[in-house]
């Protein structure tokens, strides 16, 4: 097989490209570093194809390992034909080189094995050759009750046996009989019973699976979400899934094939080779590739919802007032100023079964009067209903000029139990340094939520229920693609932010921190090679992607990569600029002066590739810029609306708060998110609802319906 073929070919890239990118890996750069400062040598590629190429490619390199062992596995038991030996390096996928190889395939026991054991293979091959002849005369020849054949009929049922295992052994039919599962046959799923037939007591009540009780679909027309749904039902013992598949059109394929006639030892050889060996084999891959195909598509859902979270525009210059909602144990709370820092924590309980109202009005009158806090930023978790109608009562008490927004808080109690939050906090409990996560995650959530693991940020659909380790991967690949795409400041990032540049690994990021602390301030790019473990290629990899505001050279604040400095010094100069005009924001016209002069020749004037040359342009106009900027930033509130007070008809503005494949929950201020199904998302047909919002959108909705006794509120998007 032809890796660089086959991956051109899947991703619609020329051969050149996948050829480039591939050396450019063996090299040791990372998919953000060729994505931003390689663009002329891939022809442009973004991240995202990058990463489908890099996917592609562990997949393609293992089934070529796996390739070279089978045929070194067949060869040393003497059995590789030229064929058998063209057929394995033909096979494309690893369900077909594992097809292929089943014959072979080391195996315990089987009752074929045992029937030729006892030597029964001459009449298996009787059977096959004469399938209208009189068998029990021949069996008769193998009677021999020392071995266990007492009789021509059980010799008959052995060697039926072996028949039947040779059948389930020929990859051409199983790959057949497969296909056509897929094609004609149906995923379904009933109740699940116990042995006795009856409902478990524990299941014998209303579930999220009642739609599942007596469902059938075709299997190549399933949705992924419904796929997971099933799975997880079945997990949770509601549900019995299974595959209903056309066997009486198998059967007779494969009585066909064998050329069984009237001969009933051959049919029953088939049946049993369908029923017994081929049916719950390929019942079994179809399922695992039915499961592979919605998990992938739940990852990319996943990961685009988790890199809108993380994308979301940090709210500066404000004293923010952290609040941890909770009945019992009390609302934790943490005032935080514009960098972070904590300057005080209390604890007040506004909520049952204490209901210190008035005493709870009065630590947050202080608390602001004291540190002048401009917003709350409350969790969604337990009691953050009954916490918001407390901070909505106090706004209003008060006239005050104070906002609040709801954060999703998912992963702040993970981090606050955690190694790092101990550090960070180290004379405060668990609730409070859960409070300063969440009045941090709205000052800046990129750098807030990085140091949480991306898996428990909970924003998609039926996470637990996937490969964990595939999911682990996804995610992270999301978190650092998302982090160099923003940049980070040398001088205030923390080390799990850092540890997710390009290049730098959890030590160094680490000792970039300690040389900080312990040296002041870095005023320059290149002391990163002061730092211990940051060798050259490291440097490479990290510099474009590190911030410097205020040092002795103006380009470190940009995305403009060292090894493009003299060149970027050329082009201001080409178009009458200098780097004073870069310090006093001097520079927003460069844009058009170079579209004035023309790439080609500001390309020929610098020495910079036409790729490279655009993306200085697009720093120098905006200098040190974050693209986080861009986006709308979230909804402030100072009222709540009840869910009580929805109408139908009724248009509010909202924030999408999580995707999934059949629409999207948005925020509209009632505690309760609304959803927007896919049919109401546009006018149009809409493929899939990342096609029309994203995470953290501002959207205008309107109320359908709404459900206060089972908390479901539907709204539309066509207004």
């Amino acid at each position: 097989m032809n890796i660089v073929e086959v991956i051109s070919k899947e991703l619609n890239i020329h051969a050149w490209q996948t050829e480039t990118v591939m050396r450019l890996l063996d090299e040791g750069n990372t998919i953000p570093f060729i994505a931003r400062y390689r663009k002329e040598a891939t022809g442009g590629l973004d991240d995202g194809k990058l990463r489908d190429l890099e996917t592609r490619l562990t997949y393609l390199k293992g089934l070529e390992e796996r390739r070279t062992a089978i045929l070194a596995s067949v060869e040393e038991q003497g059995k590789l034909t030229d064929a058998l030996k063209k057929e394995i390096e033909e096979a494309a996928t690893l369900t077909r080189l594992e097809d292929l190889y089943l014959p072979f395939r080391p195996k315990r026991r089987t009752r074929a094995m045992i029937a030729k054991e006892k030597g029964l293979e001459p009449l298996a091959g009787f059977l096959k050759k004469h399938p209208e002849a009189s068998a029990q005369q021949e069996a008769s020849r193998y009677v021999d009750p020392g071995k266990g054949i007492p009789d021509p009929e059980t010799a008959i049922r052995m060697a039926e046996d072996i028949i039947a295992e040779e059948l389930s052994e020929d990859a051409k039919m199983r790959a057949w009989i497969r296909e056509k599962t897929v094609r004609s046959g149906l995923l379904t799923s009933k109740r699940a019973v116990n042995r006795a037939g009856s409902v478990p007591a524990a299941r014998d009540r209303e579930s999220v699976y009642e739609n599942y009780y007596d469902y059938a679909e075709s299997i190549g027309k399933i949705p992924g979400h419904r796929i997971l749904a099933l799975n997880r039902g079945e997990k949770e013992k509601y549900l019995s899934v299974g595959i209903e598949a056309p066997a009486e059109e198998i059967l007779s394929y494969m009585e066909n094939r064998t050329r069984a006639g009237s001969s009933p030892y051959l049919k029953d050889a088939v049946r049993d080779a369908y029923k017994r060996l081929i049916a719950p084999s390929v019942e079994t891959q179809i399922r695992r590739e039915l499961t592979e195909k919605a998990e992938d598509g739940a990852m990319k859902v996943f990961a685009g919802n988790l890199a809108q979270l993380l994308m979301q525009p940090p709210i500066d210059g404000k004293t923010v007032l952290g609040w941890d909602p909770a009945f019992r144990t009390g609302c934790k709370l943490a005032v935080v100023d514009e960098t972070g820092k904590v300057l005080a924590t209390d604890v007040i309980y506004p909520t049952a079964p204490h209901e210190k109202i008035r005493e709870s009005e009065e630590t947050l009158h202080r608390l602001c009067e004291k540190y002048g806090i401009d917003l709350i930023s409350l969790g969604n978790g337990t009691a953050s209903r009954e916490s918001e109608k407390v901070i909505a009562d106090f706004i209003r008490k008060e006239h005050s000029s104070l906002k609040y927004v709801i954060v999703n808080e998912a992963g702040a109690s993970v981090y606050s139990a955690g190694k790092l939050a101990a550090e960070e906090f180290p004379s405060l409990d668990v609730g409070l340094r859960s409070a300063a996560s969440i009045a941090r995650r709205l000052q800046d959530p990129l750098a807030e939520l990085v140091k949480i693991d991306p898996c428990a940020i909970g924003v998609g659909q039926y996470q637990h229920d996937m490969d964990q380790a595939r999911l682990s991967k996804t995610l992270q690949a999301v978190v650092e693609d998302c982090v160099n795409r923003a940049g980070v400041d040398l001088n205030t990032a923390s080390a799990p932010l850092l540890s997710y540049i390009s290049g730098i690994t959890r030590s160094t990021a680490e000792n970039i921190v300690s040389y900080r602390e312990a040296n002041g301030r870095f005023v320059q790019r290149r002391d990163l090679k002061k730092v211990k473990g940051l060798g050259p290629k490291a440097f490479e990899q990290c510099a474009g992607f590190l911030r410097i505001r205020g040092g002795k050279e103006i380009l470190d604040m940009t995305g403009i990569h060292p090894e493009s400095y003299e060149a970027a010094r050329a082009l201001l100069k080409e178009l009458g600029f200098t780097g004073e005009d870069i310090a006093e924001g001097r520079t927003r016209g460069i844009a058009s002066a170079a579209a004035k002069r023309g790439i080609p020749q500001l390309a020929s004037a610098t020495g910079l590739g036409e790729y490279t040359l655009r993306d200085v342009i697009r720093e120098l106009e905006k200098p040190g810029r974050d693209p986080r900027r861009e986006i709308a930033p979230p909804i402030l509130r100072s009222d709540i609306l009840r869910m009580e007070d929805l109408t139908p008809g009724m248009e509010l503005q909202g924030t999408v708060r999580n995707i999934v494949d059949f629409g999207a929950f948005v925020d509209i201020g009632v505690h309760q998110d609304g959803l927007v199904h896919i049919s109401e998302l546009a006018d149009g047909f809409v493929k899939h609802p990342l096609d029309v919002v994203k995470v953290g959108d501002i959207v205008k909705v309107k109320v359908l319906s709404a459900d206060p006794s089972r908390k479901r509120i539907s709204l539309t998007m066509k207004l």
